[in-house]
């Protein structure tokens, strides 16, 4: 063995020694690491969340055209404030008039065969009774009357109706209310059905929220329902509804389902339509399963937990409820009480990792900080 091979050996056998003198430590130490255990407790706990809500009027229409025709006017705009019956669009309503006229002459021309329908069977019956008629002349001439009688009806009808198609060319406000949008300029053309403004009422007022199908059942369950409103000093304060609407089917999009909350009379100040509010549920209290939310993992779309078992930890999944804020979070499912989990779910991944000293959570703590967004 030459010099640089002997000096080469003995530089690689002093790297060996210095790596398991290094390592050897950290193994030992990486080997005793104990992480806090928290063993649970189930505990009272109130299913408390938050919702945003929009201030809608209760009675809001869309009006729209009866009759078909260009728009000759368009008296009103977005913001205004109009009264019952104040006229609001004004329709081109020549070809009505044309009908007008003609319902008119047809019901002129009904007058006069029903007076000579009349004269007719006066004098069939005269002459009857004297014998210069029979008894069919007198049949036919009745009939004849009652048919021009029937016809002078029917023209009184066909002028109702064309004086009544006359009165929707003229658009007017069903109540008094605030123009809250247009749809329609002067020269368009209206036709049956085709939206023309938005009316509303300015009072009363509602609050309508969307709550998720997955708070649903909470939310219906809760003892108390508030909506935060703004008062007259710049500030907020917490009223309770006058009454609730709670509507049966779920939105197949969003899925939520729509809340409305009439307001009191006396809630109604310092409101408008669209505003945003917020909408307080305030659940009873029931006995829960409830852990700090640093003892959860979260890894993509995986929730879980280390569990103490035995020596060390085991990880589970779990699933997660209302979250109450300082207190911790839900569990639903796959832990149950008398478990004993990691604090920290870092330490308790390393090798060697076992439970340390066991925290108990206090029973009967309640709480009521759930916050839903």
């Amino acid at each position: 063995m030459s010099i640089n091979q002997h000096f080469l050996s003995r530089s690689l056998a002093g790297v060996v020694m210095l790596m398991s003198l290094t390592s050897e430590p950290w193994a030992q130490a990486s080997s005793q690491v104990e992480v806090p255990v928290l063993q649970l407790r189930a505990q009272s706990a109130a299913s408390n969340f938050e919702l945003d809500g929009v201030i809608e009027p209760v009675k809001q229409s869309v009006i729209s055209a009866q009759i078909s025709g260009r728009i000759a006017t368009l008296d009103v705009k977005a913001g205004d404030r109009v009264r019952a019956d104040q006229l609001l669009i004004t329709i081109d309503d020549r070809e009505v008039q044309a009908g007008v006229q003609r319902s008119q002459a047809q019901l002129a021309q009904a007058d006069a065969e029903l007076r000579n329908a009349q004269a007719t069977l006066e004098r069939t019956r005269q002459l009857q009774r004297e014998g210069f008629l029979s008894k069919a002349a007198l049949d036919t001439a009745d009939m004849q009357y009652k048919a021009a009688r029937a016809g002078r009806d029917q023209a009184t009808a066909g002028v109702r109706q064309s004086t009544l198609t006359q009165e929707f060319s003229r658009v007017t406000a069903p109540y008094d209310g605030y123009i809250a949008d247009t749809q329609v300029q002067a020269g368009d053309l209206a036709a049956p059905g085709k939206p023309l403004m938005t009316l509303y009422a300015p009072t009363p007022l509602r609050t309508v929220v969307q709550v998720p199908v997955s708070l649903s059942a909470v939310a219906r369950n809760a003892s108390t329902v508030e909506i935060q409103l703004p008062d007259d000093h710049g500030s907020t304060h917490w009223v309770r509804p006058s009454g609730q609407q709670v509507l049966s089917a779920a939105d197949p999009v969003a899925q939520t389902i729509e809340w409305r909350l009439d307001l009191g009379p006396s809630d109604q100040n310092q409101l408008v339509p669209g505003q945003q509010v917020r909408i307080r549920f305030i659940g009873s209290l029931a006995s829960r399963l409830v852990i700090p939310a640093a003892a959860v993992l979260h890894r993509g779309e995986l929730t879980a937990v280390y569990v103490a078992s035995g020596s060390g930890f085991v990880l589970k999944v779990i699933r997660l409820g209302n979250d109450f804020g300082s207190v911790g979070v839900e569990v639903l499912a796959g832990l149950s009480a008398e478990e004993r989990i990691a604090i920290d779910p870092i330490r308790a991944g390393l090798n060697g990792a076992r439970p340390g000293q066991a925290v108990v959570v206090p029973a009967g703590h309640p709480t009521g900080s759930g916050q839903a967004q």
